[in-house]
C-alpha cells in the first residue's frame, strides 16, 4: 500500500501543479497524503522531515538564485543581453539565423544570466532573424532551447546553473567537474542539435514553409497568465512575472561592455576553484558553530556566489548611468529568486517524506539494481524524478538527497569518480525535464508564439534527444577511460 499511496500523492502532484496549482501548498499536501497512506504521524512529516529538508535547500542555495536572478535582471534592464544577441546576428547575419539564435543564447545563459530573462530578449531578435532568412518561425523555440537549456545549463565546465551547483555538497565537487567529458558532451549537445534544426530547415524550405507570424509580443504572451507563471517558477531559477517589472535602459551598451560581466563571471569562478579556494585556511568549519562541515563541501557554492558577486559589481561599473530606477530594477531582480527557490524547496520537502517512508527502500534497492552500473542508475534515477517534478534542480535535489551517500559509497569501493558522477547526474537531470508539461517548455513557447503542435518535436529533438545522446556518451567514456 506504501508504494501506491506514493504513486498517487505523486499523481496529485502531477496533475494539479501543471494546471496551475501552486506547487507551495500542493507539495505539503502531496507529502502529507503520501505519509497518511504509509501510516506515518502527519505532523512530525511535516514539520521534521518536510519542512527541514526544505530550509536545508534554502540554506544552501538561496545565495545562487538570489545572485543569479540579480545578475540576470541587471543584464536585461541594462540592454546588455539585447546587445550581446543583436552583436551575434550582426556577425553572422541572416543566412545563419539559427545558429545566431543559439550562439547569442549560449554566450548569455554560460556567462550566468538566467534562461528565462533570455527568453524574452531572444524571441524578438529570433523573429527578426528567421523572418529575414524566411525560415518558419516554428523552429524558433527549438534553437532557443538549444542554444540556454542544454549545454550551457549541464555540461559546460563551470556553468553557474544552479543544476551544476547542486551535486557539489553532495560529491565534494566543484563547478568545473569532469571537464573533458563536458566538453565534449557540449559539442555532442551542440552538434546533434544544430545538425536536426538544419535537417528540419531544408525539409521546411522543399515543402515551400515560409516565417509567417503575426502574434503577441512576448512580454504580452505571459505578462497575465499566472499558471504560467507557477510552472515556470517550479522549472529553473527565475520568476517570469519580474521580467516586465523595473526600468529599462533607454540605449544598449557596446558588445565589449555587455560581455564584461559575463567574462567576469566565468573568470571569477575559474580563479576561485583553483586558485583561490584551495589555498585558503578553512579549518574552523569542522566546529559545530560553522556547520560541522568541509571546505569541499561548500567551496563550490562559494565560487559561484563570489563570482556572480563579481559579475554584478562589473555590471554596476560599466552600466551605471544606463540603468534608470536601479531600485525598481534591483527589488524585480531580488524578488525573482523568491517563488523559483520556495517552489523547488518544496519539491524537495516532498521528496524527502516520501523517500523516509518504508516502501522508499524498495525503490531504492530497484534503482540501485539497474543494470548497466551506478552511472546508469543515478542517469536514469535523475532523468525520471526531473520528468515527474517538471524541474531539473528539483529532480536532481531529490535524487541526492535519497540517494547521493549511497552513490559516494560505491564510488568509494569501487574507485569511482565523484566529478563523473557530477556531471552524469547533471546532464541525467537536463533531458527529460524538457516534457510538454515543463514550465520553461510552456513558456518559451508561448514566448516565441508556437503551439505545442507545431514546435514541440523539434524542441524535444535539440533539447532532449541532444542531452541524451551526450548522456550516453559520457557514461561510455566514463566507464570505459574515467573522468577527466
Amino acid at each position: 500500500m506504501d508504494i501506491v499511496g506514493v504513486l498517487i500523492a505523486l499523481g496529485v502532484l502531477v496533475a494539479l501543479a501543471y494546471r496551475g496549482w501552486s506547487i507551495l501548498l500542493l507539495a505539503p499536501l502531496c507529502a502529507l497524503l503520501a505519509a497518511l497512506l504509509a501510516g506515518q504521524p502527519l505532523l512530525a512529516s511535516w514539520t521534521q522531515t518536510f519542512m527541514r529538508n526544505a530550509a536545508d535547500f534554502i540554506a544552501q542555495f538561496f545565495p545562487i538564485f538570489l545572485l543569479g536572478a540579480l545578475f540576470g535582471k541587471l543584464m536585461e534592464a541594462s540592454g546588455s543581453v539585447e546587445a550581446i544577441a543583436v552583436k551575434m546576428t550582426e556577425t553572422l547575419g541572416a543566412g545563419r539565423a539559427i545558429f545566431a539564435v543559439v550562439l547569442a543564447g549560449a554566450f548569455v545563459t554560460y556567462g550566468g544570466v538566467s534562461l528565462f530573462v533570455a527568453f524574452f530578449v531572444l524571441a524578438p531578435m529570433g523573429h527578426a532573424l528567421f523572418k529575414a532568412a524566411d525560415i518558419p518561425h516554428r523552429l524558433m523555440p527549438a534553437a532557443i532551447a538549444l542554444g540556454t537549456s542544454t549545454f550551457t545549463m549541464s555540461a559546460m565546465p563551470g556553468t553557474p546553473a544552479i543544476q551544476n551547483a547542486i551535486p557539489m555538497p553532495f560529491f565534494g565537487t566543484n563547478p568545473f567537474a569532469a571537464p573533458g567529458l563536458g566538453v565534449i558532451a557540449s559539442a555532442v549537445m551542440l552538434g546533434f542539435g544544430m545538425w536536426w534544426l538544419q535537417m528540419a530547415r531544408r525539409k521546411a524550405k522543399l515543402a515551400g514553409e515560409t516565417y509567417r507570424y503575426a502574434g503577441l509580443t512576448a512580454s504580452d504572451a505571459i505578462s497575465n497568465d499566472d499558471r504560467m507563471r507557477e510552472r515556470g517558477a517550479v522549472a529553473h531559477d527565475f520568476d517570469p512575472g519580474e521580467i516586465a517589472r523595473g526600468g529599462h535602459a533607454a540605449m544598449r551598451p557596446g558588445f565589449l561592455i555587455a560581455a564584461l560581466p559575463l567574462v567576469v563571471v566565468v573568470a571569477t569562478n575559474l580563479v576561485m576553484t583553483f586558485a583561490v579556494l584551495p589555498r585558503i585556511d578553512a579549518h574552523y568549519l569542522a566546529e559545530t558553530a560553522w556547520g560541522s562541515t568541509t571546505l569541499s563541501a561548500v567551496a563550490g557554492v562559494w565560487s559561484v556566489i563570489v563570482a556572480l558577486t563579481a559579475g554584478i559589481v562589473a555590471l554596476l561599473v560599466t552600466n551605471f548611468d544606463r540603468l534608470p530606477g536601479l531600485r525598481s530594477i534591483i527589488d524585480a531582480g531580488v524578488n525573482a529568486a523568491v517563488l523559483p527557490i520556495m517552489s523547488v524547496a518544496s519539491l524537495v520537502g516532498f521528496g524527502a517524506v516520501v523517500a523516509a517512508l518504508p516502501a522508499f527502500e524498495t525503490v531504492k534497492v530497484w534503482v540501485l539494481g539497474i543494470e548497466g552500473g551506478p552511472l546508469v542508475s543515478l542517469a536514469i534515477a535523475t532523468n525520471i524524478l526531473a520528468a515527474l517534478t517538471g524541474s531539473a534542480s528539483g529532480g536532481l535535489t531529490i535524487a541526492l538527497d535519497a540517494l547521493g551517500p549511497t552513490y559516494m559509497e560505491i564510488a568509494h569501493q569501487t574507485g569511482l569518480d565523484p566529478e563523473l558522477m557530477h556531471r552524469v547526474a547533471v546532464i541525467g537531470a537536463g533531458t527529460l525535464d524538457s516534457l510538454p508539461h515543463n514550465g520553461a517548455v510552456v513558456t518559451l513557447l508561448s514566448v516565441c508564439g508556437v503551439s505545442h503542435k507545431d514546435g514541440y518535436l523539434d524542441l524535444a529533438m535539440a533539447a532532449i534527444a541532444s542531452a541524451l545522446v551526450a548522456l550516453v556518451v559520457v557514461i561510455t567514456l566514463g566507464t570505459l577511460v574515467g573522468s577527466f
